[in-house]
């Protein structure tokens, strides 16, 4: 079990597997006013620089969930790293269908909203592991602006413009799902910048350390092709945020 082997060969050197830079992601556990011990479920947890920084920085107590075995790996080392060890605990494991055997305060799932087969399917889930008067974070992308042609939504590796919805129109949709939205903490364009162009460097040196493997030429492809690609689409198309919810 694990994610398609070429996310783990151009994001094995990101600490955050999203757009949101470390600033952001401090914010984000500030705006929630989390207290020390509070228990934090995060679906899809990648690297676990969510759970590992917010034990750290707001004496949490966390468990991180993740397909890809390498990122697991990684947020143990990172949770050694910052001494939390013994408050976060990182699974490898399928997180579609995972509900915590205890209810937590904190239910996340950032970029990974394909595991309740979309935006209202995983906030369904998340309930299911919640306390009452819990907090739902639900990140992913929503439209700077609406791209002009399906082609151009493409490029943003949407299949369709329906795909995402405007920032309004997403946090009107959270109440038609019968939540308040309670905070938000939005990427920027520097934080696009760090989650996409550091992937370049990462494939570079792989291709260096790996000419005759089996992915070669995809990762030599991507690399040639995804600056361009990112800088006419994806930054100037795609926004991404975090949402903070709670039930009515």
């Amino acid at each position: 079990m694990d994610i398609p082997r070429i996310f783990n060969i151009t994001e094995s050197a990101h600490r955050i597997h999203n757009p949101l830079t470390p600033e952001k992601l401090a914010t984000l556990g500030a705006a929630l006013r989390l207290e020390s011990g509070a228990l934090v479920l995060d679906l899809g947890s990648g690297s676990g620089e969510m759970l590992c920084t917010w034990a750290r920085d707001y004496r949490i107590t966390g468990v991180g969930i993740d397909m890809s075995q390498l990122f697991t790996e990684q947020a143990k080392l990172r949770a050694e790293e910052l001494g939390v060890a013994d408050r976060v605990e990182f699974i490898h494991d399928d997180a579609v269908g995972y509900v915590a055997d205890e209810k937590v305060d904190v239910a996340a799932c950032l970029g990974a909203t394909w595991i309740g087969g979309g935006v209202a399917g995983t906030i369904e889930l998340l309930a299911k592991s919640l306390r009452s008067e819990g907090i739902i974070l639900i990140g992913g992308p929503y439209w700077l602006r609406l791209p002009p042609t399906q082609d151009v939504a493409k490029a943003c590796f949407a299949s369709s413009i329906s795909d995402f919805l405007m920032l309004p129109e997403l946090l009107a949709s959270f109440g038609d799902l019968d939540y308040d939205v309670v905070e938000m903490v939005l990427a920027d364009q520097e934080g696009w910048d760090r989650y996409e162009a550091a992937k370049w460097l990462t494939m570079r040196r792989w291709l260096k350390a790996n000419p005759e493997d089996d992915l070669a030429k995809e990762v030599r492809a991507k690399l040639i092709l995804e600056p361009k690609r990112y800088a006419a689409y994806t930054r100037e198309y795609l926004g991404w945020g975090v949402f903070a919810l709670m039930a009515r």
